[in-house]
Parts: C-alpha cells; structure tokens; sequence
C-alpha cells in the first residue's frame, strides 16, 4: 500500500494529524531516558524490639513504583527489558577465541614506564565467515577489547592496533613474546574480570523475624519456599559434584547434603541455602551458614507474610561483603510473586528495572527476569570502587611480574616488524619448518592449557539454558531483498523508504515485492544527506558538493501528487526554486529533534555555522497537508536566516541541542580538531565540552539525549562512547562540571554509525550491529551482518548488507545448543551466511528494517516526554515479526532441572574429549 493510501479515506484532518504527531512523538522519545525506572536511593535504618537503632545504610531501592505526580498511562511490561548484560559469550575473549589457536602475544611499556601485554588473533567472527582481527590489551587499569576489520590488501601493523586502543607513545615498543608458556599467565590476566559463574546467598525468614540471627537459625523452611528453590534451579547431591560447586564441600558433606544449581545462559549458578547448610543449636549466630551467604556478593530473602508485616531491611544483614538484597514474598491468593530490590549505593545502575507493580503470576517469567537482574547485579558489583580497587592492584601486580620475569629471557633483537597479516588462523603450508614446530608446540601448549579450566570447572562450556523463547525488540525484518544500486543515504517517508543512490539518483521503495521503486529525482541530483518530516510536510536535502553544494528543501505533498499523477521525475534544473542559496558550499547540516513546534537547521559551510529556523504553526502544518491545492510548490519562503557563527575550524559532527525554556537557550554541538565544543546559538560562545586526548580522532556522532528533560550528549569517538549531561545555562554559560550521572564505555569494534532509542543504543560497524543500554553502557547482543550500512535510522531504522535472506535463523536444537565449541557463541546468535562472492558474481543489496516502536514502545511503560512536545496518547504499535530476521531472536530452551544436569556434564565430557583429542594429534 502507498504511503499516501490511507490519507486519501481520512475524513478529517484532526484524525491525519494526530497520526503524524503520535509518529513524530515516537521519534522524539528515542532520546528520552530516566534514571528512575531503576530506583532511588534511600537511608534504611533497623532497629531491635525496643526501638533502638542497630544499623543503618544507603541503599538503592527498586520496587517498581512510579512518582504519584507524574504522568502514567498503565501498560503491559513485557519480557523484552530482560537482557543478560555483558553477557557470557563476551566475557572471557582470551579462552575462547585465542588459547589453542596461533595467535601473536606483546609486551612493551607506555609512555609512563608502565608494562603492557597486547594480544591479536585473526579469527572468523562468530563462524559467520566474516574474518577479523580480535585484540586485547592487558594494563594496569584493566583490559581492552576490540574488533578490527580484515583487508587482503592492507597489512595491520602492532603500532596501527595499539593506536586504535589510543596507546601512541612508547617507553619501549613491543616486542612479541614466543614462549608458548605465555598463554597460562594471560590466562590468569583474565580470571581478573570476574568467574563466569556464580554463587547466589537464600536466606529464608519467617514472617515477624527482624534480626539476622533470627532467620540464619530457621531449620527449615516452608512449603511455599520449597516450591521457591524449586523454581529457582534443581536439587543436587553434593557429594562427588563435578559442576560448580561455589565453594561447597562436594567430599566430606562439610557444608551439607544437598543444594540448588542450575545453568543459565551460559552461566553455572550454584545457591546457598540457609536451610540446607549446616545447623548448630549451639551456635546461636549460625557462624557456618553465615560464612557462606555472609560472603555472597547477592542474596536473595524469602519472606513469608503478607505486605502488612514488618518487611526486610538490608540493614538487618550483619555483612560487609554482600551489596545486593532480592526481597521475595508469595502471595498464596493469587498465586504470584513481589521483588523488591536493595543495592548497595555504590552500586551501578544495572537492569533489568522492575515492572509496575512488580507482581509476578507466571512463575517461569519470573524466574527468567530473577536470575537475570541477580546475575547482572554481581557484575555491577564488581565495578563498584570496591572492588574495581582491588581487582586493579591484583592485575597491577600481576602484570609487573610478569614483566619482570620476561624480560631478561628476551632476546635484544625481538622487536618484532611483522604485519598480523602474516598470521593465519592455520599454520601456513609454505611456512619454514621451524616456524611450523613453534606454531604446532604454541597450539599444543594452548590446548592443554584449555583442557585443564575445563577440568578445574572455571571454563564457560555450559552451553544450555533455561528460559522462555523470546523475541527481541531488535529483531530485523526483510524490506528489500535485492536493491541493485549503492544507496548513499536515505530517511523513512511513512511505510516506505526515500533513499539516494550513487548512480540512479532519488528513489521511493515502497515494503512490498511487488512494488518496483519509484525514481522521484534523476541523477542529475546527486544528494548526500536527506531528512524527510512529515509532520511539517517537509523534505529536506543537501546535494552536490563542493562550491555546488546546497541546502534544498521541497514539499512532500508535492512530491506526493507529482508521483501520483506519473509526473516526469524530478531534475536538478527543475529544483531551482528549492534552493537555499546562503547555504552554498556547505558540507553539513544537522535539525533539532524535538521540532514539533519550531524547525531549527544549523548549516556548515567550511568554518561557518549558519543558524535557519522555520516557524509554523500545528493548524498551518495541517492545512498543508490537507490541502495540497492552494500552497506554493516550494516552502523556501517559510525560512528565515537567524545568524552566523564562525568557528575556529571546520565541523565534522554536529547536533542542535534544546534549552529548557526554549528562549535563547538552545544550543549547538560541534565535534572538530581534537575536541567537542558546545555553542550558545544566541551569543555564538563556544565552551569545551570534552578534549580527545588522542593523536588520531575519528568523529563518528554527537547525539542530543533528555534525561528526565534535562539535556545530556552522548558523544562518540573512535570506539569511545562518553556521556555528558548539560544543566540549564547560568547566564550565559553552560553549567558543564563532572556528574555522578556521567559514564564512558567502549565497544568492541570502530563504528560507522550510532543510534539512539532508549533504552538502547546500537553501534553500526562494517559487519557488525552492537546492541547496548543506554544508563550503563552494558553490551546486550551482538548482531554479525557482513558489509553493514546504515541506511535511515530518524524513525525506523533501515540498513543494507550483502547477508540473503535466511529463514534458517529461527530456533536451534537443542543439540545444536549442547554440542557448540566453547570458542565460538552459541548458535541462537546469527544465521549462517553463505561463502563470498566468486569471480564474475554480481553483488546483490539487501535491506533490511528494524522498526522503532519495537525498540522503544516495547519497553517504556511510562510515556516518556519532552518539555517541548506535547503529550499525545498513543496505541502501541503492533509488534510485526517479518517473516525472514536477519538479526535472529535469542531462542532458550525449556528443560527440565535433571535434563540440565545431564547436559551440562555432557557438555563437559565432551569438551574434555575435543582437546584431548586435539593434544593427541599435536603429539
């Protein structure tokens, strides 16, 4: 269906409008984020039966309530918030795709005189035929990930890898390490980051009980809480154990008989359980049960009693160690279960936040959303001063030994001047034979290396899970599958897609097969970059380049009716009277996001900045669309120009940032040089926002974010992604200082393109989309989609790859899940893409389209808003699941507690079988 179709059988035009303002609300709330979805925090104080204060803290509480003044409109929460951060197929990089493999490992020392160690492997990534490097940085401060594009014909020097993690300057330059032994000290470099498994504290207390005592000494528990422990994994017999065992006895029953364990993507995850260790009734205080759920970092507490009784404080926990409490009670009347969730202040926002009210009556539901917010809440943990601390002068030290025990052993002539390009991931037929031997002793070592953490239990080969089949809000589906020309840019236009090409010019696809495209301009027109805004019946396109270059702008509904009535297309020559003339020569343009109520342009030519607005009104923006007769072809008479602001240098990033007021407040943020400045557009005052201390800098975005309608930029650079939040202006300059509310992460791979839609963000590579959360920066999905380009992302989010349809991406077997290698993530993550092309093979373009309101009307119940845009009701959008994703959905298996324990020890067998074998065939 046309895009137009359905304005044709409009009978008023409030009902028209109000469509476009519900599209153009949801477009505006993608950079609309809250902090308060996950808690506030709160002074907790407990007291003995005589009211005297025992203990106090500062706990972040999360129980899904919401601000009674606030705006509400009761919704559905759905499955789609619970993300494994970080997840497990991310963690451990080392172990998996370089030990046992022929890699190349350095050593050398920085600027400071600080010792490093930088690993590389050229590898497939994710056995989807895409080959690339994977590095990893090993410093005092902590390790460094990331992913580099492969080239046939351009080599990959050590200096090029390192400048890309932003290390230029050397006190010694690296020098390759050729002792296989190397591979068990980065081994443990690793084991620094954290266990891929867990141990979670139960505490069971009975209703009324208000001291830490009280509840350790509960012999047994309930049958409500058997049920619980029931949900929560299987009951195993510790005794002779293989599994993780979370520092239990499994010979002497010293610390019980049985226990709880389950696997959880990826995750072995054993509970301690108050009522199933050790009790004494001598020792009051339970000093033995104490000694393990004391010193779990996350502890869960099963309170019987109904919401009237007195309710668990963390302050009634004598613990220094544990920061996170999961409060847990059942609710006999409807069958269902309450969370209410206690961290420590120090804390990192973590996900997933609670729903409102956070009341759970599928019970698998719940245990997928529990065992995810606790698994995520010991990685937070670990970040917290704490333990980041600790875990700093571990690897600190570490790192200076090792050092120090290479380095007399290293020849004087090892500084190494091979390319990584050198390195195949095989050993090289044509290699000398002495070099063969190296490489065949290092993969050797590695794989016996591999075998014993697999033996030890500290390896991730659980491979199962337990869980619900889910899809994932960023599930794509199939809007073109063959395009033949290369498309430079483009933006949504209703349920089709405008894009530019680079030889056939301006062209309108419409999401049907059966539909040719329609040329809208020739290739006369050669545009750049393309805003369509329906809401102002407006199009706006920067063609040309150079001198010729211009800001044109045309009337949708003339287009429109041009397309309908078969009109001839569109040339340059008929585009005069769309000219902008003072923006001739310019190389950049940038719109306001919230521009419901005033168009706001900023237009740079070279080292000029040229402030446009257009002003209409929502009953004129209706009478334009309504009444296509009676208006002018061209709207260049609605502009007006404002200013000019001259800056030192020219831009390469910019965005329009909203004041709070909307008077003289607004402003600009400009990426040039070395550093991003922030510009008063009524003043033309530039402050520095933040200076990139790097020789080489790659601008890719600068993105205007609203935290509960407060100003915020998240600005990204190289792999770098730096959140800074702008208060209101005091006078006449910005008030920008450090913010506890501000983060930095990495991603693993350079990108190309960055889109916001809370809560994610995504990073586009050239093979890869990145999938993160906004409030913390932490990885979600990793999506491999060979020669990747961003095509539209303003509202829906369109991208081109050479990947063909496959709709044999779906749900994997299960054998599938507990039979994949440890070195590779499991086979849920992408479908497999075909060889590349051969000789003569035309490449072939595929398009594909993520929809906006699966991203973000899926999980934000609460609306969302901006102070400039008025609130607009809307029915969510349908979730549509083309037929044919390239990104799959994440598919987990349902099975049954004993299966797991079959499988994961099948799993492990045969692991143990795949290195031994390899290590016999190395011998």
């Amino acid at each position: 269906m046309p895009l137009w179709s359905s304005c044709e059988v409009v009978s008023t035009g409030e009902i028209l409008f109000e469509v476009l303002r519900s599209s153009e609300d949801l477009g505006c709330r993608r950079g609309e984020f809250s902090r308060k979805h996950y808690g506030s925090v709160e002074l907790l104080i407990s007291s003995d039966a005589d009211g005297a204060i025992q203990r106090a803290g500062r706990f972040r509480v999360e129980n899904g309530s919401i601000d009674e003044t606030s705006d509400y409109t009761p919704g559905t929460w759905r499955r789609t918030d619970v993300h494994l951060e970080n997840p497990e197929y991310h963690t451990r990089w080392y172990f998996k795709y370089f030990l046992g493999k022929v890699h190349q490992n350095y050593v050398g020392t920085d600027a400071e005189k600080n010792p490093f160690f930088l690993s590389v492997v050229l590898s497939d990534q994710n056995n989807q035929r895409v080959p690339q490097y994977r590095a990893i940085l090993w410093r005092r401060t902590g390790t460094l990930k990331i992913s580099l594009p492969y080239s046939p014909t351009k080599t990959l020097s050590v200096k090029s890898i390192l400048s890309a993690m932003n290390v230029d300057r050397f006190e010694k330059g690296p020098r390759e390490i050729l002792n296989p032994e190397i591979q068990k000290e980065l081994l443990v470099l690793e084991e620094q980051e954290g266990s891929v498994n867990f141990k979670f504290g139960v505490l069971y207390a009975k209703d009324g009980q208000l001291t830490d005592d009280e509840m350790f000494s509960n012999e047994s528990g309930s049958e409500t809480f058997d049920r619980f422990l029931n949900l929560l994994g299987d009951s195993i017999c510790l005794q002779g154990w293989a599994g993780y065992r979370g520092g239990l006895d499994t010979k002497n029953d010293t610390t019980g008989i049985n226990s709880i364990y389950t696997v959880y993507q990826g995750h072995e995850l054993m509970f301690h359980v108050s009522t199933m260790l050790p009790y004494s009734k001598e020792n009051k205080q339970q000093v033995e049960r104490k000694r393990h759920i004391g010193n779990d970092i996350v502890t869960i507490v099963f309170q019987e009693g109904d919401d009237t009784s007195p309710s668990f404080k963390p302050s009634m926990i004598r613990s220094h160690f544990t920061h996170i409490f999961a409060l847990v009670r059942y609710n006999s009347q409807n069958d269902s279960y309450r969370l209410k969730i206690f961290s420590e202040e120090s804390v990192p926002l973590f996900g997933p936040p609670l729903p409102t009210p956070p009341v759970f009556t599928d019970h698998q539901e719940f245990r997928d959303f529990l065992l995810v917010k606790l698994i995520n809440g010991e990685k937070a943990t670990l970040e917290t001063p704490t333990f980041a601390q600790k875990r700093q002068r571990t690897l600190d030290m570490l790192i200076r030994s090792l050092y120090q025990d290479l380095m007399p052993d290293m020849p004087k002539n090892m500084l190494n001047r091979r390319s990584f390009s050198d390195v195949l991931p095989e050993s090289p037929k044509s290699a000398r034979k002495k070099e063969e031997a190296r490489q065949a002793e290092f993969v050797r070592v590695g794989q016996a290396l591999k075998l014993k953490t697999i033996v030890r239990g500290d390896a991730p080969t659980s491979l199962v899970t337990t869980g619900l089949c889910r899809k994932e809000p960023w599930e794509s589906q199939s809007f073109c599958s063959s395009f033949p020309y290369d498309i430079v840019c483009g933006d949504s236009w209703g349920q089709s897609l405008l894009v530019a090409t680079d030889s056939a010019g301006v062209m309108l696809l419409e999401d049907s097969p059966t539909l040719p495209p329609v040329q809208v301009f020739d290739k006369t027109l050669t545009v750049k970059q393309m805003h369509v805004l329906e809401p102002q019946d407006l199009l706006i396109a920067r063609a040309d380049k150079g001198k010729d270059a211009r800001l044109y702008v045309y009337r949708l509904s003339t287009l429109k009716r041009g397309i309908e009535e078969r009109q001839l297309v569109r040339t340059k020559c008929d585009s005069r009277e769309n000219k902008l003339e003072k923006t001739k020569g310019c190389h950049l343009y940038s719109i306001n996001t919230h521009h419901g109520v005033e168009l706001r342009i900023v237009v740079a030519i070279r080292n000029k900045l040229l402030l446009i607005t257009r002003k209409q009104s929502r009953l004129d923006c209706l009478s334009s669309i309504a009444t296509v007769t009676g208006t002018t072809d061209s709207p260049v008479e609605d502009f007006q120009y404002i200013r000019e602001i001259c800056l030192c240098d020219s831009p390469v990033v910019m965005a329009l940032v909203d004041g709070p007021t909307g008077e003289n407040d607004h402003m600009i943020c400009v990426a040039y040089r070395h550093q991003f400045d922030l510009i008063n557009e009524s003043t033309g005052d530039a402050y520095r926002l933040h200076h990139v201390d790097s020789n080489r800098v790659n601008f890719v975005a600068a993105i205007d974010v609203y935290e509960d309608g407060e100003a915020g930029l998240l600005l990204c650079y190289n792999n770098i992604c730096i959140y800074k939040k702008v208060c209101p202006f005091n006078g006449a300059t910005p008030m920008i200082q450090p913010n506890t509310s501000e983060f930095h992460f990495s991603w693993n791979q350079m990108p190309n393109a960055i889109v916001c839609a809370f809560p994610y963000i995504l990073a586009f590579t050239t093979d890869s989309i990145e999938i993160r959360l906004v409030v913390n920066g932490n990885l979600v999905y990793t999506a491999v989609v060979p020669e990747l380009q961003l095509t539209a992302s303003r509202s829906d989010i369109y991208f081109i790859s050479s990947a063909p349809i496959n709709s044999a991406s779906n749900c994997s077997s299960r054998d599938t899940s507990s039979q994949s290698s440890p070195q590779t993530p499991t086979g849920y993550e992408m479908p497999v893409f075909p060889s590349p092309l051969g000789d003569g093979e035309a490449p072939s373009k595929h398009i594909y389209k993520i929809p906006l309101s699966n991203l973000i009307g899926r999980s934000i119940e609460r609306p969302l808003k901006s102070p400039l845009v008025n609130k607009v009701l809307t029915a969510p959008a349908p979730s549509v699941i083309g037929p044919t994703p390239i990104i799959a959905s994440t598919t987990s298996l349902s099975l049954s507690r004993m299966e797991i324990k079959e499988i994961a020890s099948r799993t492990r067998k045969e692991l143990l079988g795949e290195c031994l074998c390899v290590c016999a065939l190395l011998n």
